[in-house]
């Protein structure tokens, strides 16, 4: 078997090149399409919120950015670090920073009504965070619809004893985008509330069923649309490593690699045992990281729009004179071995207690069409899951809906469980309609955490909930602390 399957030596660390392709596209030459991608900050960066004309390749629109940048500024740190972020609020509206997938203070985890109010307009709030887990997360907004503008970018957390062997890292952001061509995300929330219908044609069998709630206008990779398409730059031989990361509203992704095969070593930052696949389905909030040994030539990299008839594209490019892929080329590993979650195996180290009781959540829709619950409750008054610090609890997670859901929970990263066996470490999981799925929560992190659906829209129409620590806190104790204005310090 080829050696870059189980390349597991201890200690064998990256090589610098990861700042080249993680970190300063543009300015270092390993991505082309230097508007849509993410520039590398050293931590603690600021992040200032505010409106700005980007291109997304042949089409400008206006949107809300970090930094005036699609994607927003790639942070790195290493596992153990502190990161401080500064984030200035020079929007409209109240924002915040989620940082997806970390183990964080619930004071610094970006949740409006839960652990943190907003920051309004002019305001300033510092994030300072310990990052415990290496991996692969990234940030984005958690207020309202937020999220489906240009609000999020990548968080890579390097391990301080990497124990995978490789030559470079590509880091591929995943979105859908609607902002300034068909409206705002706000639009597309009202006529989703205005309508009890869903669109039938927007199915996927893989999903069991209508896979999203509308079209997107485009589909982009690290912020570019495929008649512009970033060109990531490798050469011939190199072990790369793809962090792959679904930052969008309403839009699971099927991922190939023309002409490769995809050997999955990390699932939502935690290691898995390898395994090695034609394709990937990347639900929204998800990640994935694999290894490829790159072939000599120029390669389409494609994120098919799961039941949508439509796909995002970008190349890796080996050789200069290799012709460079059509938008529309086929790629037969998109109809190939697909990964599942019974493939996947999480390390011994990192398997959690085996739980001392049961919840069950029920995932539900209304009769109205257009209201999503969890045990039959909206946001407004959600369900709450309590624990007690200290304890595994596995959550049953029954989805009596007609469409899937990939939930999210904040501050944790638990463990499913697939057909009795005890599968991945994973904070964002896919549930099909009529499906019954267990994960296992180890009550590590104290505080109230959102456990929500990460389609964007079924959040929006109630299907958040919590889980947290002890009694119900009394109604008004978010944290408020460290907001200040903006114009005391501005760098």
């Amino acid at each position: 078997m080829d050696a870059l399957t189980y390349a597991w030596r201890s200690g064998a660390y990256v090589t610098r090149r990861r700042l080249l392709v993680t970190g300063a596209f543009a300015a270092m030459g390993a991505v082309t399409g230097s508007a849509g991608t993410a520039v590398a900050q050293p931590r603690g960066m600021t992040l200032r919120a505010r409106p700005a004309k980007v291109s997304l390749g042949r089409r400008t629109v206006s949107t809300w950015t970090y930094n005036g940048v699609v994607p927003g500024p790639s942070i790195e740190a290493t596992a153990g670090e502190t990161v401080r972020v500064p984030l200035i609020n020079a929007l409209p509206a109240n924002t915040t920073v989620h940082w997806h997938g970390i183990r964080i203070d619930p004071r610094m985890d970006g949740a409006p009504g839960f652990s943190q109010e907003p920051t309004r307009p002019g305001e300033r709030f510092d994030y300072v965070f310990r990052v415990p887990d290496p991996g692969t997360y990234f940030y984005h907004s958690h207020v309202g619809t937020q999220p489906d503008r240009g609000l999020y970018g990548p968080l890579i957390v390097a391990d301080p004893r990497e124990p995978l062997s490789y030559d470079q890292e590509i880091t591929v952001l995943l979105d859908d985008w609607l902002d300034g061509i068909s409206g705002t995300p706000d639009d597309a929330l009202r006529r989703l509330n205005a309508s009890t219908q869903h669109d039938d044609t927007l199915r996927s069998a893989v999903l069991g069923g209508v896979a999203a709630e509308m079209h997107h206008p485009l589909y982009l990779i690290n912020g570019r649309a495929p008649d512009a398409p970033a060109t990531f730059h490798s050469a011939p031989g190199r072990r790369v490593r793809f962090r792959v990361i679904n930052a969008a509203a309403d839009t699971p992704f099927r991922v190939a690699l023309g002409g490769h095969e995809l050997t999955v070593t990390h699932t939502d930052g935690f290691p898995c045992k390898p395994v090695t696949v034609d394709s990937i389905l990347i639900g929204m909030g998800e990640r994935y990281d694999f290894l490829v040994r790159l072939g000599s030539g120029a390669f389409p990299l494609v994120a098919l729009a799961e039941g949508k008839r439509a796909r995002a594209f970008a190349v890796v490019r080996t050789s200069r004179r290799a012709a460079t892929p059509a938008k529309d080329a086929k790629v037969a590993q998109l109809t190939g071995r697909m990964l599942n979650y019974e493939d996947l195996r999480a390390p011994r180290a990192d398997q959690l207690p085996r739980p001392s009781r049961v919840v069950t959540v029920r995932l539900g829709m209304r009769p109205s069409g257009n209201e999503w619950t969890l045990n039959d409750r909206l946001a407004a008054d959600p369900m709450r899951v309590q624990v007690d610090r200290g304890e595994t609890i596995r959550i049953v997670l029954d989805n009596e809906s007609p469409m899937w859901h990939p939930m999210h929970l904040h501050g944790h990263t638990f463990q499913v469980n697939v057909n009795g066996l005890r599968g991945p470490r994973k904070d964002t999981v896919n549930i099909k309609p009529r499906e019954r799925l267990e994960i296992d929560v180890l009550a590590d992190n104290p505080g109230e955490w959102m456990f929500h659906c990460h389609n964007l829209y079924h959040q929006e129409q109630g299907m958040m909930g919590a889980l947290g620590y002890g009694p119900p806190p009394r109604r008004g104790t978010t944290h408020t602390g460290m907001h200040r204005p903006a114009h005391k310090r501005t760098h």
